[in-house]
């Protein structure tokens, strides 16, 4: 696999798997992967009061009053359209009759799902959309198939499969080898490889997920706690360009053959929170140098480390980072005042300075003979000019 410029390319590595590596070197900012995704389903709990905040089809925000507002005819589940194009594509694709049906029966009165947790709710939509698409794009369901993620079946998976044989229509379900074990398999590929497509950043509120979306080529790419690219979302964008796409943008020159890494939540986190959300949504122990660094800290440097970064966020995002690639570009002189800690530069230079923000920062594309001095936060939007 290779992306659409040739500057990355799939490898298979002795310890990590499958993992995306620079074919040529880079330049800060450069994008190296445009993703679509080829599931996406709402992370808005049903009948709250964002459920109509945002499209069913394009998750873009539904400005108040807009005239073009339209809802879906086959169902009574609280599904709107900015647009009535968004509303012909949502009805040919991500939100046929099928969906339809299992989305009303899924939040009906008396639905075994009602009581259950949120999440357990995302896991049920989740599977509606999956078995969606295999009626829909049956290349697209083997490719999600294909993506990283053992199944395992437990009580939960026993429950979900048992909740999509009454909700959905079992002629479209016979056919596709419909069992407990497809559905444990399902569930482990949305838990790992899931990106959170996130609401507007508000300074003053807590960010959550609006969606969330399968993109099968950004899934390769593995995690480190200091990234050296971050990904980029513009769902309320109106561009030409798909807005629910993900675009992946390297924060520094990258020399060729080295593996590109995001990081799989906001990079101020300290080590502790950082492993245990490895741990429970991942399943593995990040061995990276910035936790091999602070792995020998106590609990009170972990601390000094947190009030330097400003206090974290709770969200889905992605980006990453060798400190040996930071230490590369920054002075001399620098890197020996950090000997103990080596990732201060990164903060410094690549995280977000808004209050409540923690984003990381990658300058915008470079033009054909120049780099470029303006970097942008991959969760506020805000663009800085660099500083040296």
């Amino acid at each position: 696999m290779s992306d659409d410029n040739a500057s990355i390319k799939m490898v298979e590595t002795e310890n990590k798997g499958r993992a995306l590596v620079s074919c040529r070197p880079l330049r800060a900012g450069e994008i190296v992967l445009k993703d679509s995704p080829i599931l996406l389903y709402s992370a808005v709990p049903h009948g709250g009061a964002a459920v109509a905040n945002y499209c069913s089809n394009c998750f873009r925000t539904i400005l108040p009053h807009s005239q073009t507002t339209v809802s879906c005819p086959n169902c009574t589940s609280a599904s709107l359209f900015c647009t009535p194009e968004c509303q012909s594509i949502a009805l040919s694709t991500s939100h046929t009759p099928f969906v339809c049906q299992a989305l009303t029966r899924l939040h009906a009165a008396d639905s075994p799902l009602l009581h259950h947790h949120h999440d357990r709710h995302l896991q049920a939509r989740f599977l509606v959309a999956a078995y969606n698409l295999a009626t829909v794009s049956p290349s697209n369901f083997q490719t999600l198939l294909s993506l990283q993620g053992e199944p395992f079946v437990d009580d939960a998976s026993i429950f979900l499969h048992s909740l999509i044989s009454s909700v959905c229509p079992l002629s479209n379900l016979g056919q596709l080898g419909f069992s407990v074990e497809l559905t444990a398999a399902l569930l482990a590929k949305d838990k790992l490889n899931a990106f959170g497509l996130m609401e507007p950043f508000n300074q003053d509120k807590e960010r959550s997920v609006r969606a969330y979306g399968i993109y099968p080529r950004a899934s390769f790419f593995n995690h480190d706690c200091l990234p050296n690219a971050c990904r980029f979302d513009y769902v309320d964008s109106v561009s030409d360009f798909s807005n629910t796409n993900i675009i992946v943008r390297v924060i520094h020159d990258l020399p060729a053959g080295r593996e590109i890494r995001l990081s799989y939540f906001p990079v101020n986190l300290k080590y502790s929170e950082r492993q245990k959300r490895l741990k429970d949504d991942y399943g593995f122990k990040c061995d990276c140098d910035r936790c091999n660094v602070e792995a020998n800290w106590s609990d009170n440097e972990e601390e000094g480390e947190e009030e330097m970064d400003g206090e974290d966020n709770d969200m889905d995002e992605d980006d990453d980072d060798d400190v040996g690639d930071d230490l590369e570009t920054m002075d001399n002189n620098m890197a020996k005042e950090n000997d103990d800690f080596p990732h201060a530069y990164f903060f410094v230079r690549y995280m977000c300075s808004r209050d409540n923000c923690g984003g990381t920062l990658a300058p915008l594309p470079p033009g054909d003979a120049h780099p470029s001095t303006i970097m942008e936060c991959n969760v506020c939007g805000n663009l800085s000019k660099c500083e040296e």
